[in-house]
């Protein structure tokens, strides 16, 4: 049993986190975190549903008519700064000595492509006219011209992109003005997520932030209402210091900063799940802050989000109207059986083999609590390398099946069977979700109680040069939504085109078209 001092103990009381927690997590790192048991990858017809042009038409013309008696929501994640993005040139910057070298000469020392990519595309950065109105050597070619222009995007002193949040972050060229993925975001929510010309954003972001999105948004509001005839109402939280895991030595003992007080780190998008739970719309949007695209992608990206939310909206229908029937007193076998087919079919839920044996009034509990869970939709890309988690059946430690969104990290690649099915899967997930969060009476699901806290991540980390272990709670849209009912659904490469590195804002997606 760990003591922990009175030091200790106030520090829990200041980050809102129960010793009880603590002691949790603990026994997580000492007893592991099982890989989850894949069944089969979920492929087209066996778990993912493929539209034809026609039902894929039906399905918007369906959400445009209906999606105006609910409320909309735009969530987005859009927590901290981009210093991942500029990898490459903060590298670029310790690596390169103008004075010791010419840069062809570091390119043949390191084969480094992605800065000669970089260089050779500047011309359609979006930055590229902000740098070049700065530094008038920012034009030139030598490796101190090179060298300026890096420096000048990523010094503390100067622009500082890498303190920026991605989502403020120039990304797109419109001549007059850069647009970035926040403002990105407006003009989409006003193409979907919008409802009687008012459109609701909610943004997480780290608090050394908010002031920078509340100014970006005064700066930019006035012109986008009036370019999409929407009012925008958009409102901002932080992940909760009582969401910070503990970090534990090699041996499982409390990791312990210099000055002897525990170390806490953040537990992941996952966190988010208590942002998301306090949200009241009828259906919420969920998309990356860095997944967004120039106006002819983006109205095609528009047409495929209006396609999951017209099957969500169709979905909710049908399960609002059993669940009405199964709180009824009297129901007839013909309805259980009905009902237990839409189940099945549509929402993709799994029986055990020996449901038919139950007695009526169990089997009445089962699908109850089958049918009284929020939904999501997600949207499925085929898989073209691109990284990310991929759609799963896959069997918890009883053998029960469900749908799931998993991640490489969460599997046991070194088991032969595991591997073959993790291969097979012909889609991965782009985080493209619309989510019902409410029963059919309008009263608002408690999300935390449909997590599956078995489907964290343990990871090795240092800190002041020590080894240590760390603990990310279950991925927003993985654990931490496995008890919800899912449905996968393709849709169109087209909708995904984060930027991970600066690189990818050379690619079409990112280009204005100024004919």
């Amino acid at each position: 049993m760990i003591e922990f001092s009175e030091k200790d103990l106030q520090q829990l009381d200041q980050k809102g986190i129960s010793q009880e927690k603590v002691l949790k997590q603990m026994e997580t790192f000492a007893e592991g975190i099982p890989y989850v048991r894949l069944d089969a990858a979920a492929l087209v017809n066996e778990g993912i549903s493929r539209f034809t042009s026609e039902e894929a038409l039906e399905n918007i013309e369906y959400f445009e008519e209906a999606h105006r008696t609910v409320s909309l929501l735009k969530f987005v994640p859009a927590s901290g700064a981009a210093s991942r993005m500029f990898k490459m040139l903060f590298n670029f910057l310790e690596e390169f000595n103008p004075d010791r070298e010419t840069y062809s000469e570091y390119l043949q020392r390191t084969g480094d492509k992605d800065i000669q990519a970089f260089f050779e595309g500047r011309k359609r950065l979006p930055f590229n006219k902000i740098v070049e109105n700065r530094i008038p050597s920012a034009k030139g070619d030598g490796g101190k011209d090179k060298f300026a222009y890096v420096q000048e995007l990523m010094a503390e002193d100067r622009l500082n992109y890498g303190f920026y949040p991605k989502g403020l972050l120039p990304f797109h060229n419109y001549g007059s003005y850069a647009a970035t993925p926040f403002e990105e975001h407006l003009k989409e929510a006003a193409d979907y997520a919008s409802s009687g010309k008012e459109a609701h954003l909610h943004f997480t972001i780290s608090p050394q932030h908010e002031k920078m999105f509340q100014e970006e948004l005064q700066r930019i509001e006035k012109r986008i209402s009036a370019e999409t005839a929407t009012n925008f109402t958009v409102r901002y939280s932080f992940q909760r210091p009582a969401t910070d895991t503990i970090a534990v030595t090699p041996e499982n003992e409390p990791f312990r900063n210099q000055d002897g007080s525990l170390l806490f780190r953040p537990g992941g998008h996952g966190a988010l799940i208590e942002n998301l739970n306090e949200q009241e719309a009828d259906l919420i949007f969920i998309k990356n802050i860095d997944n967004v695209a120039v106006p002819e992608v983006a109205r095609k990206m528009g047409q495929s989000k209006k396609l999951l939310g017209g099957v969500l909206l169709k979905l909710q229908k049908k399960a609002f109207q059993y669940a009405r029937i199964l709180d009824e007193e009297h129901i007839n076998g013909a309805s259980l059986v009905e009902i237990k087919n839409f189940l099945e079919m549509e929402l993709n839920v799994r029986f055990t083999e020996n449901y038919s044996s139950f007695s009526i009034a169990q089997q009445l509990d089962i699908l109850r609590d089958k049918i009284n869970r929020p939904i999501r939709v997600c949207g499925m890309v085929k898989n073209e390398g691109e990284p990310g988690g991929g759609p799963f059946w896959i069997k918890d430690l009883r053998d029960n099946v469900s749908l799931q969104i998993v991640e490489s990290a969460q599997v046991n690649l070194n088991d032969e069977r595991q591997r073959a099915i993790f291969e097979r899967a012909s889609h991965f997930n782009p985080v493209d979700l619309v989510c019902g969060t409410k029963n059919h009476k309008g009263e608002k699901y408690n999300l935390l109680n449909f997590i599956d806290p078995r489907q964290g991540f343990i990871s090795e980390k240092t800190k002041d040069g020590k080894a240590l272990k760390a603990l990310e709670l279950p991925g927003l849209w993985n654990g931490a939504m496995a008890f919800w009912n899912t449905v996968f659904v393709e849709v169109p490469l087209l909708t995904f085109n984060p930027v991970k590195t600066v690189n990818d804002l050379l690619k079409p997606a990112h280009q204005v078209n100024k004919k």
